[in-house]
């Protein structure tokens, strides 16, 4: 009996811990990672040190799906590889945006947006295909729909 009965508990604490594991466990696992374009313009909560150029760092992205939410984590680094900064940001919406006319050219689905804000600062990422590439825009007809303003003042860098 008692053997019986130390089954069960250690089942419940099995039970216990997949539970736990499937609620918060998608949240250290990213659900996809992403590569900021050669020729995109860094987002606007990124600033190099002083004598670094845009072609000198690298950008990349994961998304995590949480249970308060999305999230993405830019990971800042050198051509040689030194991580300059990590910045977390958050996802607006439970699922990319797309335009209600998108432009002609792309894959259905394509263009896709998220609205990421990040020390307080509002970006829309563009993934233009399935691809492990994305882009930062600035383009104003992109903006005024998902936004319902213009980009802000400052332009690319």
């Amino acid at each position: 009996m008692k053997t019986l009965l130390r089954a069960d508990k250690c089942l419940a604490f099995i039970a216990l811990m997949i539970s736990c594991f499937a609620i918060v466990g998608c949240q250290f696992f990213p659900e996809s990672t992403f590569e900021l374009a050669s020729e995109s313009r860094l987002p606007k909560w990124v600033a190099l040190p002083p004598g670094l150029a845009r072609s000198d760092a690298s950008v990349t992205m994961s998304y995590y799906v949480k249970p308060w939410g999305r999230t993405a984590t830019f990971k800042i680094r050198t051509t040689q590889g030194k991580t300059l900064a990590t910045v977390y940001g958050k996802l607006r919406g439970s699922a990319p945006l797309q335009l209600k006319n998108p432009p002609s050219g792309f894959d259905p689905g394509y263009p896709s947006y998220e609205v990421i804000t990040a020390n307080g600062i509002i970006e829309i990422i563009e993934h233009r295909k399935m691809e492990p590439i994305f882009y930062m825009t600035d383009d104003p007809v992109v903006w005024k729909e998902i936004m319902g303003v213009l980009p802000p003042a400052g332009g690319p860098r």
